[in-house]
């Protein structure tokens, strides 16, 4: 009877273990296939974690390897995958200029090299500069029907940004809702082995904060702020709207804290100082540290080489901070 199991199918499958060992990349990835009278074999492939490219290959390969048995006549392969358990982290700022996208790519950088499976989202539709603190201008991602393909970095962290898929000169006027369905397929896209995702938010509590708390529920928020009491009363709205959300908050960040002299070595506050960490303490969060206003800082972020990636002191605060960022979210980095 047509679809009936062969009487010999044991034969067979043991045939088809014996023909896949060979294969290191399906090691683990086949499931026991079944065998029908007609000799058609039906396998599922599990394919978490691989891109389209490795998916294809692995499938070519087992389909070449089962259709050289002797009884088998064709071979039927089903894809299937895991969905990975992934956590957002939005990095958020009440105002703008306080250095909060240079602050979310280092962030995303030094979570990769403590160990954790990072990714960036620059959801700063409006005015998305990640492409450009990444060194990715110019660069643009692919697509898998709907689902974007994020594009590889230098420094290990994949990521997507709307300064990717529009001319560099042009500006968006674009409503709430077409903002928010950006942000949706900046997020929903094929991130992989991705476990973190640092997402960039755009200044201020407005449509694409709500979007992305309402439709991604981040594990945490971030805060940036410069120590001055203007940028401090805009960060309070910003832990307030999360707060209000639900959403933890990981820690409030002081940006431009402290200029020293390149010349004469002395320090100064242009921007005040402490400002944050005693807003962090009258809020009750958590103050992660403080970032200096470095000209290094600057010009290395200006050139697409974000100091979080080098092995001297610039790098540092950043690590420091994704340290608490870390510790924060309780669990152990990898």
């Amino acid at each position: 009877m047509r679809g009936a199991i062969m009487p010999d199918a044991p034969a067979i499958t043991s045939a088809i273990t014996a023909a896949l060992a060979p294969l290191p990349h399906a090691a683990g990835r086949v499931a026991p296939p079944r065998v029908a009278a007609d000799g058609t074999a039906s396998v599922i492939l599990d394919v978490s974690g691989l891109d389209s490219a490795a998916r294809d290959t692995l499938e070519a390969d087992v389909r070449r390897v089962i259709g050289a048995i002797e009884g088998i006549s064709a071979v039927r392969v089903v894809q299937t995958a895991q969905k990975p358990e992934r956590r957002l982290i939005a990095v958020g700022s009440g105002k703008g200029g306080v250095g909060k996208s240079t602050l979310a790519a280092n962030l995303a950088i030094a979570l990769q090299r403590l160990g954790f499976r990072t990714g960036l989202v620059d959801a700063d539709i409006y005015g998305p500069s990640q492409p450009r603190l990444m060194q990715a201008t110019g660069e643009r991602p692919t697509a898998e029907g709907k689902v974007l393909n994020p594009i590889a970095t230098r420094w290990g962290v994949p990521m997507l940004s709307m300064g990717q898929l529009v001319a560099p000169d042009k500006a968006l006027a674009w409503r709430g809702p077409m903002a928010s369905g950006a942000l949706g397929q900046l997020v929903d896209a094929a991130w992989g082995e991705t476990d973190t995702l640092i997402v960039d938010l755009p200044p201020g509590t407005g449509d694409v904060q709500l979007s992305m708390i309402q439709k991604h529920r981040p594990a945490g928020a971030v805060i940036v702020s410069t120590p001055q009491d203007l940028a401090l009363i805009d960060a309070a709205r910003a832990i307030d709207l999360f707060n209000t959300a639900g959403i933890p908050i990981l820690g409030l960040i002081e940006n431009m804290a402290g200029y020293v002299c390149p010349h004469c070595g002395e320090v100064s506050d242009p921007f005040g100082h402490g400002g944050a960490e005693k807003e962090a303490a009258r809020l009750g969060v958590p103050f992660l540290g403080r970032v200096p206003l470095d000209i290094a800082i600057r010009l290395a972020s200006d050139a697409g080489e974000p100091p979080a990636a080098r092995e001297d002191a610039a790098a540092e605060p950043f690590l420091a901070i994704a340290g608490k960022v870390a510790a924060a979210l309780n669990r152990s980095p990898g």
